[in-house]
């Protein structure tokens, strides 16, 4: 099932204009953004200042409906200039499928979808500034996917996530040394010549059987 392409549009534009009258004066920035591949569809990108995210957050949930956290991601700017040392982006979806009622059943037609019951796809940057610890306010009250998608940002990207509770690494071994973050720059693994702590769960010091194959 598809909505159409006009579907899409009227949708992407309704959210626009509703988070920058929501927002604006917040100094989010919002836009709609076409896809290169796949169906070239139009999403909802906002860029966010990281004193406002939990703001927008629920506003996206209770105003337009975003139900659904699917992503977190970040990535470190060691050269990125003392505004955009870091970035966390979170991508989101709104979707009309609800938990239906013991005994009943719920038939979506899309060409029927309108308003807020129109799937959108959102992307929110939230740039953050230079600096050995960046944070980020917790979206983990708002939508319960943030949850493992935070801790996996931390785990390898050192990006703490203020007010999440029972953060834990999920992806490197639990005893790893504290400040170690696999995805920040300055870290030099085997895919450069250099066999770190990355490679061996164990204990840090054993080489990879494969260490000289070409990666």
């Amino acid at each position: 099932m598809h909505i159409s392409r006009e579907q899409n549009e009227a949708a992407t534009a309704e959210a626009v204009a509703a988070a920058e009258a929501a927002w604006g004066a917040l100094g989010v920035t919002a836009s709609s953004v076409t896809h290169s591949s796949g169906h070239g569809y139009a999403f909802l990108r906002l860029t966010v200042p990281p004193a406002h995210v939990v703001t927008v957050a629920k506003g996206l949930k209770h105003d337009m409906g975003v139900n659904y956290c699917s992503m977190i991601t970040g990535t470190h700017f060691p050269d990125g200039g003392a505004e955009r040392g870091w970035e966390v982006v979170y991508h989101l979806m709104r979707q009309p499928v609800r938990n239906p009622e013991p005994n009943t059943a719920h038939v979506l037609v899309a060409s029927d979808l309108k308003g807020m019951d129109l799937p959108l796809e959102i992307e929110v940057v939230v740039p953050l500034p230079a600096g050995d610890e960046p944070t980020v306010p917790s979206v983990q009250s708002v939508w319960k996917g943030a949850d493992w998608n935070e801790k996996e940002t931390w785990d390898l990207v050192g990006i703490r996530f203020d007010g999440h509770e029972n953060m834990h690494r999920v992806l490197n071994p639990h005893d790893s040394p504290e400040g170690f973050h696999p995805l920040q720059k300055q870290h030099q693994i085997r895919y450069h010549d250099f066999n770190e702590m990355y490679d061996d769960a164990q204990g840090f010091v054993r080489k990879p059987v494969d260490e000289g194959r070409v990666k």
